[in-house]
């Protein structure tokens, strides 16, 4: 059974800011109904996440829905810029959504420095950037967090970072099973980048601390940690 997390509270399906990209607004409206209607989504802490200004969400990685959950759980407020495979440009529609979206590609397992540069400028901007430190779907493994959210951290260190800790979202293809999705919002214990952290150190410190309320799921549903 999964836990209620403390303050939670049904999102309910409010106006998204016109400012964001159509494409995007689509998105959001497709993917409501079942995040909500079906995952029955539980969002707490999202009042922490700043109305604007540079802003670095933090993630787990368990399930391809994750970015989508995220983005719902924060709907009409705002607009998540997520550094995503840069495969996923190869699918021909979906790559030109994901431009029209505002998302940013980046090559797996390798040091991207044009796509962490996009990101660097972009929060420098005001945008809200979203990282996954793993990298990849989880698939039930524990992995290493990659230096890149780090490298942003200290690269723009005005940006807040928020770390978003998702639960339920490996249960939401197995019918009839139904999912209980979970996000919950939270400020880093120890704050942004310490002095003297690498951002190596500093994208594993995070990673651990989201993973204390997120555990690594693949085959079964896991519990919220408070």
């Amino acid at each position: 059974m999964t836990a209620r997390l403390p303050g939670a509270r049904v999102r309910t399906a409010a106006p998204v800011r016109a400012g964001m990209p159509r494409t995007y607004r689509a998105v959001l409206a497709a993917v409501w109904p079942i995040v909500r209607g079906w995952g029955g989504l539980r969002v707490a802490g999202a009042d922490q996440l700043p109305a604007s200004g540079p802003t670095l969400l933090v993630g787990n990685h368990d399930s391809a829905w994750d970015p989508l959950v995220i983005a719902a759980a924060v709907r009409g407020q705002r607009h998540i810029r997520a550094l995503a495979r840069s495969s996923l440009w190869n699918w021909g529609l979906l790559g030109r959504a994901l431009d029209t979206m505002g998302q940013i590609p980046i090559g797996r397992g390798q040091a991207d420095a044009q796509a962490i540069g996009r990101a660097v400028a972009a929060l420098r901007s005001g945008a809200c950037i979203g990282v996954f430190p793993e990298g990849t779907v989880s698939r039930g493994r524990r992995l290493r967090a990659r230096s890149g959210t780090g490298r942003l951290a200290l690269a723009v260190p005005e940006a807040q970072v928020l770390c978003v800790a998702v639960t339920g979202t490996v249960d939401i293809s197995r019918f009839p099973r139904r999912p209980r999705l979970r996000v919950c919002f939270f400020a880093p214990t120890e704050g942004a980048v310490r002095p003297g952290e690498s951002a190596g150190e500093f994208s594993a410190r995070i990673m651990a601390e989201i993973r204390l309320r997120a555990p690594v799921a693949g085959q079964e549903t896991t519990r919220v940690r408070r």
